[in-house]
């Protein structure tokens, strides 16, 4: 579906940090192209595409307790036509090709500007895609076949130390228990998101519960 001609477009803001979603929410209503409502979980944003019209779904992907990515299916169900554009701190790229195939129409960084944002927004509306340039490198010909896994195969020492960061260990800790240096301990993490294409420490533990748990 795609907006009609002069008509604003409809925005649902899924976010569970009240003061991004508010002030998201609120300068994108500056504009008079924009109807803007927002929303904290998947089940408050399913109540109101089931009962309002929506043109376009800003979806955090990681609201707190639970995926973004469960109001797609149920909200197909309930009717929805709209699009969703993902705005997130942070997905894999084996995660950004799934929500891809799952029809999501774009993946974009909150770290991107306002005014960015704006112009994505337009662009999905009219039926367009939007993806941040990141995506766009990770999705141009890497899709794996179906039934297989991207994956980077981790050495022993990185599959150690992974185990000591699902435990809460700090560097200092992990030193300890391997034996080895401060130092060695922040390369193999460099390395580790280098290898899973993650930026944090905090997304690191989940590519490892999500993807890597058979090899630690």
């Amino acid at each position: 579906m795609t907006v009609r001609s002069g008509a604003p477009v409809r925005i649902l803001l899924i976010d569970d940090h009240a003061l991004f979603r508010e002030s998201v929410a609120r300068a994108l209503s500056a504009e008079r192209s924009f109807e803007v409502s927002h929303c904290a979980s998947v089940a408050e944003a399913l109540r109101i595409v089931e009962t309002s019209s929506v043109d376009v779904v800003l979806l955090d992907y990681d609201l707190g307790f639970e995926r973004g990515d469960r109001f797609l299916a149920p909200a197909k169900r309930l009717g929805f036509a709209g699009r969703t554009l993902v705005l997130t701190a942070w997905v894999s790229d084996q995660e950004a090709r799934r929500l891809v195939r799952e029809g999501v129409a774009g993946i974009m960084l909150k770290e991107s500007p306002l005014s960015v944002l704006a112009e994505a927004v337009r662009a999905v509306a009219s039926g367009g895609a939007w993806l941040d340039q990141r995506f766009l490198r990770a999705l141009a010909g890497t899709e794996p076949a179906e039934g297989a896994e991207s994956k980077a195969t981790l050495s022993d020492r990185e599959r150690k130390i992974l185990r000591c960061l699902l435990e809460g260990l700090g560097n200092k800790e992990i030193a300890g228990r391997l034996l080895i240096s401060e130092t060695a301990v922040k390369t193999a993490l460099q390395q580790l998101f280098q290898k899973t294409g993650v930026r944090s420490r905090s997304q690191l533990v989940r590519v490892a519960l999500e993807q890597y748990h058979d090899q630690i």
